[in-house]
């Protein structure tokens, strides 16, 4: 087992971010909700307790019981984490009397203290909260404050506590790896041993220990993460898995024939199937989004289920689910009720009696790229954009026929080629085209014409959880918008999308 760092969730928006934190610094580390902290066992070095939306002072404000970790393990607790250790203890919380959000500087920093060793004086953090400890135990000292907050950080004499009110896990706190990297890797004794090469060497033992001389039926998307988890499963348990890609009719240009040959280069076990017909069949007449969606999912289920019953003895569903995923499929109050649903938690029908394995659900996006690297998987492979799982289907926005699925597979083609050529495409987190449900008048030569419009959508992003527009060169979008109306029958518009998340989101649908 790795050495871990266990990470309490109380609902903050940074959750997600403070693991990503710990994991850079090549240490384990697994987020579980407040109200459902794991077993402690050896291998648990540390706890940190995230932010919260929540009071203290509210009526339903997350309580933990940390009986079997307080005092007895090195425990950060950061912002909402702090103002309960506080509270619960006889301190003081109350609103904050001015607005405590944003930038501040560090007016004083206790050097000594191992949690603040290497701190710069007026180092800057991110405020986020709108309670502030006004009075903290006897036995709480100050180790950091700010010039508005007095009670910035402090530590639990005789204990290994410490408790800050800013947040380290943020770029805007410029110093916040030091204060992580104090606890995690100096407090706390974690080796920095957590790396692409150990996590490839120990899954694959893992897997072949799991599943045996058992098969695999596995459905490859042409995306990372399926990729990715292919390639542990292959080096597991050779030809005993069995990759299924399905050609849906809502994949990109000429990506079916390229995936399938790409995957028979690394020497998988894949069968291409075309189902294009079934899945049209399936969205004729629907133009609702989540109807889209669900028709998808199904036909694809339908499909894949037909397909692995064509394998003897098959025992297990491998899936590309990673970290994200699993934590986003259950809240900190129970399961969540809003998967989406093309979500690979959960979407698994009774009806195919498989276990499955998850060879990823352990990772963050970034570190199965890292883990694809190790592998000895292709750039192009690895820096491909993330597509959507139900495809053009939902960058069609209206009914969806093979008419539009060529016109904008066509569309595109000429920007993601385009991109590339002008060495855009690394510098994007994502880009796609959509197709409209609006025609405009145009003029080609001495013709009216009244076609459609197609939208580009560029965004620059690290997690897709918040993304910015992509500011592309004029020159660039001008060149793209003349190709595509030049070379694509039946498109005389072409706008870009300049919106950001939030309030917007990547997709259209």
């Amino acid at each position: 087992m790795h050495q871990t760092i266990l990470i309490l969730d109380f609902g903050s928006q940074y959750t997600q971010l403070i693991a990503r934190r710990v994991r850079e610094l090549n240490v384990y580390c697994e987020i579980h909700p407040f109200n459902n902290i794991p077993e402690i066992t050896a291998d648990v070095k540390g706890v940190i307790l995230s932010g919260s939306p929540f009071s203290v002072r509210d009526k339903n404000a997350p309580f933990p019981n940390l009986s079997a970790i307080k005092g007895k393990l090195p425990l950060l607790a950061v912002c909402y984490g702090a103002q309960f250790l506080s509270h619960a203890n006889g301190g003081e919380v109350s609103p904050s009397t001015i607005r405590e959000y944003g930038r501040a500087n560090l007016s004083f920093i206790k050097h000594e203290d191992e949690l603040m060793k290497g701190m710069s004086d007026g180092s800057q953090v991110w405020m986020s909260h709108g309670d502030t400890i006004l009075s903290i135990p006897q036995n709480f000292e100050i180790i950091a404050s700010t010039s508005n907050v007095k009670y910035g950080g402090f530590k639990i004499q005789n204990e290994v506590t410490y408790g800050i009110q800013f947040h380290p896990e943020v770029y805007h706190s410029t110093e916040g790896m030091t204060l992580l990297k104090n606890f995690v890797v100096d407090i706390c004794k974690c080796q920095q041993s957590w790396t692409p090469d150990s996590f490839v060497e120990s899954t694959i033992n893992d897997l072949r220990n799991k599943l045996g001389n058992d098969k695999v039926v596995l459905g490859l998307s042409g995306g990372v993460d399926s990729s990715v988890a292919a390639i542990l499963l292959h080096k597991a348990i050779g030809k005993n898995l069995h990759c299924i890609f399905v050609d849906n009719g809502l994949l990109r240009k000429n990506e079916f024939e390229t995936v399938i040959n790409s995957y028979k280069n690394m020497g998988l076990n894949v069968k291409g199937v075309d189902a294009k017909q079934l899945f049209y069949n399936a969205l004729k007449g629907l133009s609702e989004p989540e109807a889209k969606r669900k028709a998808i999912g199904k036909t694809f289920i339908e499909v894949f289920d037909a397909e692995a019953h064509k394998i003897e003895d098959v025992k297990w569903l491998a899936q590309g689910t990673i970290y994200p995923d699993v934590i986003e499929s259950v809240s900190v109050n129970g399961p969540s009720a809003t998967i989406k649903s093309h979500h690979n938690v959960g979407g698994l029908p009774d009806y195919m009696k498989l276990k499955i394995v998850e060879p990823l659900n352990t990772l963050f996006k970034d570190e199965v790229r890292r883990v694809g690297h190790s592998l000895g998987l292709k750039d192009e492979l690895l820096n491909r954009h993330p597509f959507p799982g139900p495809g053009l289907g939902i960058r069609i926005l209206s009914e969806i026929t093979p008419e539009k699925v060529r016109i904008l597979q066509e569309v595109d083609y000429i920007f993601i080629e385009e991109l590339k050529t002008h060495d855009l495409y690394t510098k994007v987190w994502q880009a796609g085209a959509m197709l409209l449900p609006v025609q405009s008048v145009g003029v080609m030569g001495d013709e009216r014409t009244y076609e459609n419009v197609v939208a580009l959508r560029a965004v620059s992003s690290t997690d897709g959880m918040t993304a910015d527009w992509s500011h592309l060169p004029y020159e660039f979008l001008a060149k793209v918008s003349n190709e595509i109306i030049n070379r694509v029958k039946g498109v005389n518009r072409v706008v870009y999308d300049i919106s950001s998340k939030p309030p917007a989101t990547i997709e259209w649908e």
